[in-house]
């Protein structure tokens, strides 16, 4: 195998980014050097010599992706963003860790140029390489299906460094059996194998035979060996080259390299020391460390202006292939206008012209559950999104969450009775693996410009809470369908019945939580979720059959859905003596209540607040029309804890709802031994009013 060109540059700059490692966690005083130190020429190698990238345009469509799975090692990363040009520069180096920089403590996605995904929770970082992997073969399916190996140019490869942590994780052990089975052969694993972590040597907690396990996901594993068993420690860039070159040709099958390093290699006093981790090295130990590279030990953040100049040739070698990447898509473009035409638009960041006339419509009367008419609303979507691609965690039948008459996305020797199979297909099956499909959904919204959904019961969303609030850190349009919404799941019981979710949901900065009252308010909702760019939504669906509203005039709209709550039903004249504000199922609850109501001469508005988020997103003016100040009597109902309502309520409301676990039973019989009924919501209502006056 041809090795790389490797000069006494390169070798100067990988010394460069070991002192400036050192330096930038000394000045902060605190991060994780260690690892960053003997990291480098690791990353230097991928970012110097083998990753497809262009500094300039770190959005190229045709880069490969690389991401840094061990995200407390973030100077792995900016270091090489700033010796390649990317935009970091010296003195970003120097704020390490400093609020309001561009070099915060992991790397965060649209805050560091050049950064493809914020890492931080480990083993997160390995599994949503998966889902840029589906990424990467759904949007050659969809541009460009009939290439060649190898010569589309929406073939790229994924590049992850990760460490022990990400691979004792469970979520990466989930992932890697889904990359194995799915032959994801351009992602390219580098596990730093030092054996460190907080506690020490590994030997304490994590033994197993690694790449026997990979092998048993069907990955292609090799091993690199930088101690020579021991004996002499050897940075041998070009065995680590010919290894990631190796895993270049194999493309059938996703590829790990073991790479046995010693954590802060060469610092004295701190090499294969655990200390070395998780805080700086101290002085005397950086500027002994500056000595073993040849650098003065009374200079810190030295980078010689000929290394600079070296490191940052990877410009034009970028700009050169981004130029014969062009030229490529440009043969693309003139020999396939269909995919063209639609790469342009995804691209674009639009939705095809009137896309929501799709959209179905719901006849009142009906009754259906929520999870039914979402299904029913995501298969009208698909026929005109073909951007649109999801499916659920063994739950497809029970969420609703397969598209009709679509290819199962897999390789085609996977196809079973009940499934038949495409690389390029649409529909999604991540097995019991709630954790993996959350990362793998966030993966391909992150890497591409597909719109993937992924669902479970929502019980089961404690799995997937890590992979929805990094979805909401990171301001990307992942969707979770959660169905199975509360005691109405029944006779499963307790284990398998959301009490506490909705709240704890609602508590993620940057999440929106949709739970649809009826059929139209679902339709609604699918709308506007589409619509959104910059966030996540879960989207809560009952198991339950729910009545379809009229929409008659007395019954308001659909369309409120949009301002997340809205006057369902209002009292006689617009003037409620009591205000009931409801979501999902229990909006019904609240029409009931309403008519109750009535008899005892008590007029209540009916308000259905599908998203809390949505709402308070809305004017000043618009939620005053919903929830007049004036009317301090009010009564939440919603089958969940009443965390989430106090703020509506004022110090004369009520809350309807479950301050404990639920009980395996018919859903009828639950709701009223549980006290979620009309009349308890009547009697709710005339405490409230009471209250109201005193």
């Amino acid at each position: 195998m041809t090795s790389i060109e490797w000069t006494e540059l390169d070798d100067e700059a990988v010394k460069v980014a070991k002192a400036l490692a050192a330096d930038a966690v000394e000045k902060v005083g605190n991060g994780h050097p260690g690892t960053a130190i003997s990291l480098a020429p690791v990353a230097y190698l991928l970012y110097q010599k083998h990753l497809r990238h262009n500094p300039k345009d770190t959005l190229w469509p045709g880069r490969d992706r690389f991401i840094l799975s061990i995200g407390h090692s973030s100077l792995t990363q900016y270091i090489q963003l700033f010796l390649s040009g990317t935009g970091l520069e010296l003195d970003d180096l120097k704020n390490f860790r400093t609020c309001g920089s561009l070099t915060p403590g992991h790397p965060e996605y649209k805050h560091t140029k050049g950064v493809e995904i914020t890492t931080g929770p480990l083993g997160h970082g390995i599994a949503s390489a998966v889902g840029f992997a589906y990424s990467q073969r759904y949007e050659r399916g969809l541009f460009d299906p009939d290439a060649a190996p190898g010569t589309s140019p929406f073939d790229h490869n994924i590049f992850v460094i990760a460490g022990d942590g990400d691979l004792q994780e469970g979520v990466s052990a989930e992932a890697a059996s889904l990359a194995g089975l799915q032959k994801l052969g351009n992602i390219i694993v580098i596990w730093d194998d030092n054996h460190i972590s907080i506690e020490g040597d590994t030997n304490i907690a994590f033994t197993e035979d690694v790449l026997k396990r990979y092998e048993a996901y069907d990955w292609h594993t090799q091993r690199v060996d930088w101690t020579n068993g021991d004996t002499k420690y050897k940075e041998d860039v070009h065995a680590l080259s010919d290894a990631i070159d190796r895993a270049k040709t194999e493309t059938g099958k996703p590829s790990i390299i073991s790479l046995r390093t010693l954590i802060a290699w060469p610092t004295p006093n701190k090499t294969n020391d655990a200390s070395s981790h998780g805080s700086a090295l101290g002085a005397a130990n950086v500027a002994e460390l500056k000595k073993v590279l040849g650098f003065n030990p009374d200079e810190s953040f030295i980078v010689p202006a000929e290394v600079l100049e070296h490191t940052r040739k990877v410009q034009q070698k970028g700009a050169k292939l981004q130029d014969e990447w062009n030229v490529k898509f440009a043969k693309f473009r003139k020999e396939n206008p269909e995919g063209a035409a639609l790469f342009d638009r995804l691209y674009a960041d639009k939705l095809p012209e009137n896309w929501e006339s799709a959209i179905p419509e719901f006849a009142a009367g009906e009754s259906i559950a929520t999870r039914s008419s979402s299904g029913k609303v995501i298969n009208t979507l698909a026929g005109v999104l073909p951007e649109l691609w999801g499916g659920s965690a063994d739950l497809g039948d029970s969420n609703n969450t397969t598209i009709s008459g679509a290819k199962s996305f897999a390789p085609e020797e996977n196809t079973t009775d009940s499934w038949k199979t495409s690389p390029y297909g649409r529909v999604l099956h991540f097995g019991i693996r709630e954790h993996a499909m959350g990362q793998i959904i966030n993966g391909i919204v992150l890497s591409g410009k597909t719109r993937a959904f992924g669902g479970t019961f929502f019980q089961f969303a404690d799995y997937m809470r890590d992979s929805a609030r990094i979805a909401a850190l990171q301001g990307i349009p992942s969707i979770f369908v959660w169905s199975h919404d509360s005691i109405a799941v029944g006779e499963d019981g307790p284990t398998h019945q959301p009490i506490e979710h909705l709240a704890a949901m609602r508590a993620i900065p940057g999440l929106d939580i949709v739970r649809p009252a009826d059929a139209n308010e679902v339709a609604v909702a699918w709308r506007e979720i589409i619509k959104i760019k910059d966030h996540p939504v879960g989207l809560i669906l009952s198991r339950q059959n729910v009545p379809t509203f009229p929409r008659d005039g007395k019954y308001a709209s659909a369309k409120g859905v949009a301002k997340g709550g809205y006057v369902l039903l209002d009292a006689p004249a617009g003037k409620p003596d009591v205000i009931l504000i409801a979501t999902g199922s229990e909006v019904q609850i609240a029409v009931e209540a309403r008519e109750l109501l009535r008899s005892s001469q008590i007029n209540a508005r009916v308000v259905s607040m599908p998203s809390i988020e949505w709402f308070e997103r809305q004017s000043a003016e618009y939620k005053e029309s919903v929830l007049p100040k004036s009317v301090k009597a009010r009564v939440s109902i919603e089958a969940g804890i009443a965390l989430s309502w106090h703020k509506y309520l004022t110090d004369a409301g009520q809350a309807v709802s479950i301050e404990h676990f639920g009980a395996s039973g018919a859903p009828a019989i639950l709701y009223k031994e549980f006290s979620i009924t009309a009349q308890s919501a009547v009697e709710a209502a005339k405490r409230s009013v009471v209250a109201a006056k005193s």
